[in-house]
């Protein structure tokens, strides 16, 4: 699947019929982001809502927008590149992937009280998602989480 040149494009699984036979596609959302540009932020939400309409639990939905705004953030806000975000909805529910294109890695820390909106999107992650993690590409990085569509 193609990554837009543009961040504004979002493009589905569900939009790549073309082709494809009778294998059906997980429906997937992947969407550049640009550098620094922090309406991506809203933008990746929104989009995710979408590809979520139908997905799991009420209130699971809430979650992964919770949690792919922060990875969101930390990758536009910590690196000085563009990054790439990826949800893809499985039988097992939802994995969302963002890859940026720098090698070092995200720190877990406890965010200090004085610092009101530093310091806790990996905290968040840590405690909502089933599972999480970063692992190393060629350049840069991808730091995921997952959600069971059913859990409470």
């Amino acid at each position: 699947m193609a990554i837009a040149n543009t961040s504004a494009k979002t493009e589905t699984a569900e939009d790549e019929t073309e082709g494809a036979g009778d294998q059906a596609q997980p429906p997937q959302l992947r969407r550049r982001l640009g550098r620094a540009d922090l309406r991506e932020v809203p933008e990746a939400r929104r989009a995710l809502r979408e590809l979520l309409r139908q997905w799991g639990k009420p209130g699971r939905s809430d979650i992964a927008e919770l949690l792919t705004s922060e990875l969101v953030t930390n990758a536009l806000v910590h690196t000085d590149h563009d990054a790439v975000l990826t949800a893809t909805v499985g039988p097992r529910g939802l994995h969302v992937e963002v890859r940026d294109f720098v090698g070092r890695r995200p720190r877990l820390c406890v965010p200090i009280a004085d610092e009101r909106t530093h310091g806790r999107g990996l905290v968040l992650v840590q405690s909502l998602a089933d599972a999480w993690g970063v692992r190393a590409h060629g350049v840069g990085k991808a730091v995921w989480f997952d959600l069971d569509a059913e859990a409470a």
